[in-house]
């Protein structure tokens, strides 16, 4: 009986783990930043959603800010000149038109003009190693809630094992790219010239560009502890069915 309600309680608490992980990881919204740097629009994005402002005009004295965010899949802004919020960025408050473009890419070498380019960011390799862990954990974390589907309508202690260390190494993984993106964000990179890319040498000295953390960043964080104590239990579970049967 212990072990069934162990199972349980580790079944319920792997499924809103991987949840959030593949939520974190479909939703592009790790880093939100704002910025007055002025209009514009990409010569080469390969998304353009445009939508029309049925009448409404801007009044070109108005500050107008630009906002980003981003995730593994794309990168995206937005103009308007609402109040500098961390809800602009909700989904029904955003502006159009939006512009995106391919995410897992940056902050690697942009391929135009002179080389090396001037928004090459030399932390690149952060973003390298965070696109890998992030990818493994997603699979490590489906690959762990397969076996463990597979297991239970047959209380196979094998199973248990397996897809509870599985389990164990998409929460390690994620944890090791949220500290990447962490160090990152807090201590490596310049994230002013990161967000303001190839209009840095457009744009004033001074302006004023605030980075937060997204929504995408918080669910994944909150997926660890769920991730890391569900494998665990189903590690233990079947540690203790193997015993059982010997």
């Amino acid at each position: 009986m212990k072990i069934k309600i162990a199972a349980f309680i580790a079944g319920i608490l792997g499924v809103l783990g991987v949840l959030l992980f593949l939520i974190a990881f479909g939703t592009d919204y790790w880093l939100l930043a704002t910025e007055a740097c002025g209009r514009f629009e990409p010569e080469n994005n390969t998304l353009h959603t445009k939508e029309d402002g049925k009448g409404e005009q801007k009044n070109d004295s108005q500050e107008v800010l630009t906002f980003h965010h981003e995730g593994f899949f794309w990168r995206c802004w937005f103009f308007g000149d609402y109040k500098e919020s961390i809800w602009t960025f909700w989904f029904t408050s955003q502006g159009h038109p939006k512009y995106c473009m391919n995410g897992y890419l940056f902050p690697l070498p942009i391929a135009l003009g002179p080389y090396p380019h001037p928004s090459y960011d030399a932390t690149a390799v952060y973003r390298g190693f965070w696109t890998a862990f992030i990818v493994l954990a997603v699979t490590a974390s489906l690959v762990g809630g397969f076996l463990l589907v597979c297991g239970v309508p047959f209380v196979n202690a094998h199973f248990y094992k397996v897809g509870g260390g599985f389990l164990i190494m998409a929460g390690i993984l994620f944890a090791l790219l949220i500290f990447l993106f962490v160090m990152w964000k807090e201590f490596a990179a310049d994230l002013a010239k990161y967000i303001l890319l190839e209009r840095s040498d457009r744009c004033e000295d001074e302006i004023p560009v605030k980075v937060y953390y997204g929504w995408s960043f918080i669910f994944g964080a909150a997926g660890i502890p769920l991730v890391l104590l569900s494998g665990l239990l189903f590690y233990l579970v079947g540690y203790s069915i193997l015993k059982e049967l010997e």
